[in-house]
């Protein structure tokens, strides 16, 4: 396939410093940012994307995990957007519905360069963990705004806020490996731009 694509991507604040590595055609995960379920939550959004990952943040966690979470999504985008280059080739759209357990979620992608976010989802549990389940739908909206893609989640059923989140995260994943997969070698627009 030629060259792999990827970028890098850093972004520093009073509130949290943020590095991330990104390669959509594959490579090593390692994911660090201090909170213990979100690292899970991308370590398998990564592995079922398969993208390599490297992603370590460090932030306020002692005000909360709302800076950490939502800045991480900020970066992930932006090295998705990177990544993607002048997106020649890519299949641009899929849909994905991921099961877990007794939930079911649903993905859909569009990567046009318009961002969009639409996130249907009620989490039972505030709490998973010491992660609040709320801040899912602040680190998808961070990530498609800067991904520059239109993003749809959503819960059809679920009664675990766990299952919920793992299957929405998982939906993205799959979602995103089939939309930038390449397929041939054409921009896929009739606009002829994306």
């Amino acid at each position: 396939m030629g060259t792999k694509r990827g970028a890098v991507k850093k972004r520093i604040t009073k509130e949290t410093q943020i590095e991330v590595r990104l390669c959509l055609d594959g490579g090593e995960i390692n994911i660090d940012t201090g909170i213990g379920f979100f690292d899970h939550m991308l370590h398998s959004f990564a592995f079922h994307a398969g993208f390599g990952l490297d992603l370590i943040a460090k932030g306020d966690l002692e005000v909360d995990f709302h800076h950490t979470v939502e800045d991480s999504g900020i970066v992930l985008g932006a090295a998705l957007r990177e990544a993607l280059n002048n997106k020649e080739g890519i299949a641009r759209f899929a849909d994905v519905h991921i099961p877990m357990d007794e939930a079911l979620c649903f993905a859909a992608v569009d990567i046009c360069g318009r961002p969009w976010l639409t996130f249907e989802a009620d989490f039972p549990q505030e709490l998973i963990g010491e992660y609040s389940s709320c801040l899912s739908e602040e680190f998808f909206r961070a990530f498609a705004v800067n991904a520059g893609i239109s993003l749809h989640l959503r819960m059809l059923y679920g009664s675990n806020s766990h299952h919920i989140t793992e299957a929405l995260f998982k939906a993205c994943a799959r979602a995103l490996k089939l939309a930038v997969k390449i397929e041939d070698t054409r921009l896929p627009s009739t606009k002829g731009v994306l």
